[in-house]
């Protein structure tokens, strides 16, 4: 099992958004960066762990749990013309994008923070606290991870 992070903004899609769906699963799909799109198509596996972490928001941080259940897949979305992730490049036989699906775990009762990450003494070197890192989807150690659930339960 991995642990990733994966950033939304909450007026976009939020981990209430996501309890609230069907079975309380949803696909993450609009990732636009080759970065993200690698790890969502080759890394990101059945079972792993992920934080919803809401940015572009007034309360930015980690909101909650989720785990992956249906493992990388063709983003559909990449085809169509009417959606704000549609692709004029990308085709059926030669793909640029991928989702997964994800099911909500558990919302915390608040939000833990930007702020606070940057302060906790053992979390230093995930991307998120790294100047210039700003991937929507992003690896998480197995040490930062039980860190930063400890701090936000």
């Amino acid at each position: 099992m991995q642990y990733w992070l994966f950033k939304t903004e909450p007026d976009a899609f939020s981990i209430e958004d996501l309890a609230s769906k069907p079975n309380q699963t949803e696909h993450w799909d609009g990732i636009r960066n080759y970065q993200a799109r690698n790890f969502l198509r080759d890394e990101v596996k059945v079972g792993d762990k992920v934080f919803i972490y809401h940015s572009s928001c007034k309360d930015v941080g980690i909101a909650g749990v989720a785990e992956v259940v249906k493992a990388g897949y063709v983003d559909h979305t990449q085809f169509d013309p009417d959606s704000k992730y549609f692709d004029p490049k990308s085709s059926p036989d030669k793909p640029r994008w991928y989702m997964v699906d994800v099911k909500h775990q558990h919302t915390f009762k608040r939000v833990l923070s930007l702020k606070t990450i940057k302060q906790m003494g053992d979390i230093q070197d995930i991307g998120l606290v790294k100047k210039g890192h700003r991937l929507s989807i992003m690896p998480v150690t197995e040490k930062e991870w039980h860190s930063l659930y400890e701090a936000a339960k």
